[in-house]
Formats: C-alpha cells, sequence, structure tokens
C-alpha cells in the first residue's frame, strides 16, 4: 500500500501538544492524589460553585458515563456533595464539600506557579499566541464544515 496523505496529522498534533501541557501539572495532581478529569471537575466547581452533571460533561469535555464513574469516586473521598435540585428529583446539584475547599486551596497556588513556570520557560509571546489560536479554532466549531462524500 503506497498511499501518502499530503496533509500533516493535525488530530495527532493536537493530542501530542495537549500532552506537552499536561504532563507539566500532572505531578502537581498526582501529588493530591487525583486524576486530570477528576481536578477539571473540581475546578469548574471552584470557580462556578455548583453544577449539575450535564454541565459539568460539557464544562469538562467528558462523556457522561466517564463524568458517573468520577463523580462517585469524587463522593466516596469526600470531594463533592449532591443535592436534589427542589421541585425535581431527576435532578442533581453537584458541588464542593470543605475538604475539596480546602485541597483546591492547596493545589491552585502550585497550578498558578507552575503556569508562570511555563511561560518563563516558553515565553509570554508563544503563551498567548496559542491561547488566541486555540479559541480561534474552538469558535470555527460552529461553522460546519461539509462531510466528504462516502462510498455506498
Amino acid at each position: 500500500m503506497d498511499q501518502h496523505i499530503s496533509q500533516r496529522n493535525l488530530p495527532l498534533l493536537l493530542t501530542k501538544a495537549r500532552e506537552t501541557i499536561i504532563s507539566q501539572f500532572r505531578p502537581i495532581l498526582k501529588h493530591f492524589g487525583l486524576t486530570e478529569q477528576q481536578w477539571r471537575v473540581l475546578r469548574v466547581l471552584f470557580e462556578e460553585g455548583t453544577a449539575e452533571p450535564c454541565y459539568l460533561c460539557e464544562c469538562c469535555e467528558i462523556l457522561s458515563p466517564s463524568m458517573t464513574g468520577i463523580l462517585k469516586r469524587l463522593g466516596e473521598m469526600g470531594l463533592i456533595d449532591r443535592q436534589p435540585l427542589k421541585g425535581d428529583k431527576r435532578r442533581v446539584l453537584i458541588s464542593l464539600t470543605a475538604k475539596s475547599e480546602q485541597l483546591a486551596r492547596e493545589i491552585i497556588p502550585l497550578v498558578q506557579q507552575q503556569y508562570q513556570l511555563i511561560e518563563q520557560a516558553w515565553g509570554s509571546d508563544l503563551i498567548a499566541q496559542i491561547y488566541t489560536d486555540i479559541e480561534s479554532l474552538i469558535e470555527l466549531s460552529n461553522i460546519k464544515v461539509k462531510p466528504v462524500q462516502l462510498p455506498t
């Protein structure tokens, strides 16, 4: 098979870029016994206050079945509370506990320091450009790209 795709592998490059970034923070999370996904959920809750699981899925880019397991483990760790929504017992609000608020107060300064170290190493111009480019790419998700015609 002698076929070559002329474009670079953009999904793979984005995956490698993500790994480059998250590897800078993974030691902090590991030190506190958290996974990347657990930290994403806790960070959203720290910034937002309370949220429904479907909102957490959207904000954290985590599929619902995975979110169910993450919330279960965070609950077992004593890091989240679940409260039924008034008027609709099928819905639930997730919030931080005192334990997770304390944990966040320990982690956040370290995360902020790591961001500063990254910026010092890579340069503030590059970091600003990365943010701009990624935000532009995300905004383009509103523009529907015509799919290739699949063989029948």
